[in-house]
């Protein structure tokens, strides 16, 4: 059972496309040099109107380009190209580029930050942002189970529950309505409704 909170940032495990089934395959997107705000593998990110990534720190909505899953940059201090599963805050290296998984329709995991229930398949939920690991490159961001907005049909918030993973961690088990302690759940990013911007920025039909 999921009795400690271990949160990882977004986790990509396939897609709502004819296949099922995510590639792999990233865009390449530039980092501006020098940009301030650490970003961590499974942090969600935005195009900014320099066309270039940062990060996308909304809760109850984003305007997303997708999930930052690692870059590449050649910093001053060292000139040597460096990859790596995060970008460090402030680094100076005119040739960062992030990878970042854009399909606006992939599938993927998250970590709840508390209890939640059967009944929330299908809701829409909101993002707790907390600063990523540095050790280990990892986000550390989570489902909000209701700790600052509870799950609900609201179209504007950021994700849409498809599902609990399946297995110890995350299923209630049969019979019962809540979950254990801290659940995975499979999430994509909820789409626009009539009057209201997609969260992620490829389904808006306002560019950047």
């Amino acid at each position: 059972m999921a009795t400690s909170a271990t949160p990882y940032g977004a986790r990509p495990i396939g897609t709502l496309s004819a296949s099922g089934s995510w590639s792999g395959k990233v865009r390449h997107l530039p980092i501006g040099s020098t940009y301030g705000t650490a970003i961590f593998n499974g942090d969600f990110v935005k195009l900014v109107a320099d066309g270039e990534i940062e990060k996308d720190s909304g809760t109850t909505a984003l305007t997303a380009v997708g999930i930052f899953v690692g870059c590449s940059y050649t910093p001053s201090t060292t000139n040597q190209k460096t990859f790596n599963t995060q970008w460090p805050a402030s680094t100076t290296a005119t040739d960062a580029m992030a990878y970042v998984i854009d399909d606006p329709h992939v599938v993927f995991q998250m970590q709840a930050d508390g209890i939640m229930n059967t009944t929330d398949r299908g809701l829409n939920v909101a993002v707790i942002q907390t600063a990523g690991s540095t050790a280990i490159g990892k986000s550390k961001n989570a489902i909000d189970s209701g700790t600052s907005t509870t799950p609900a049909t609201t179209a504007t918030l950021p994700l849409r529950v498809l599902d609990f993973v399946d297995g110890p961690k995350s299923l209630p088990p049969k019979g019962t309505t809540d979950s254990d302690a801290y659940p995975d759940v499979v999430v994509k990013f909820n789409a626009a409704s009539s009057g209201s911007a997609s969260n992620h920025s490829y389904l808006n039909a306002t560019g950047v």
